[in-house]
């Protein structure tokens, strides 16, 4: 006895197949597409987080002196590039230890942070001066001349007209905050992050990439302790 096949039958099944099969390559790239939206979203938070090591700062000495009655701290000033490369130190001292390193920072607006910008992708500083406020007594050293480029970006091979056009215009920007709002700039501010420096300690300067610049401190390593740094 022969079986027929019936045909309005296989019409269905094919026609199942075929569902079953698209709602499997439709989830597929559902699937892929969340993958795909989530590793974005989570380069762009950590873009927003990140940070980058500016300078380090070490107490290299604490001398009494007896005519101002006061302990005079000299500090070691390590400033690192744009490439990350240390420059060659600069050494401060003071007759205090509550020292601060006045900055200007301009902060790009998020969009651009979070898509990784080359040129606005973290917020852009210049340490300007490093000082101790005491009032009529306040001691200040200068780390980079008004209007001029910071040595941390030189581009090397002498002066440079459009190079310098550009720092001018960074200092115009981070002074005049109205100004700074018509290029992408979120906020440009002069800032002044300090802290009490005392032996033995490390302190690091961080600029935030959609923020400003922050001090940590770690112990210095025991290798490196009674050395004179």
């Amino acid at each position: 006895m022969s079986s027929k096949v019936n045909p309005g039958r296989v019409v269905v099944l094919v026609f199942v197949c075929g569902i079953i099969v698209a709602a499997a390559w439709g989830g597929r790239q559902i699937y892929n597409e969340y993958i795909q939206k989530n590793k974005i979203l989570n380069l762009m938070i950590s873009r927003l987080e990140a940070d980058s090591r500016i300078a380090e700062v070490l107490v290299t000495d604490v001398v009494f002196n007896p005519m101002t009655q006061k302990h005079m701290t000299t500090i070691k000033f390590l400033e690192y590039d744009a490439l990350q490369e240390p420059m060659p130190p600069k050494y401060f001292t003071f007759s205090g230890n509550i020292i601060q390193f006045q900055s200007l920072v301009v902060r790009f607006d998020d969009v651009y942070v979070k898509q990784g910008d080359p040129l606005k992708g973290k917020s852009a500083y210049l340490f300007w001066k490093v000082f101790v406020l005491d009032g009529r007594n306040t001691e200040e050293y200068i780390v980079t001349p008004v209007h001029s480029i910071p040595e941390g970006y030189k581009v090397p091979g002498g002066d440079h007209d459009f190079e310098q056009k550009l720092w001018r215009e960074f200092w115009s920007l981070a002074l005049d905050s109205k100004k700074a709002i018509s290029k992408g700039i979120k906020n440009a501010q002069i800032e002044a992050p300090g802290t009490k420096f005392v032996p033995g300690v490390l302190y690091t300067l961080k600029i935030e990439h959609d923020g400003g610049i922050r001090i940590d401190t770690q112990p210095i390593p025991a290798v490196l302790r009674g050395e004179k740094l």
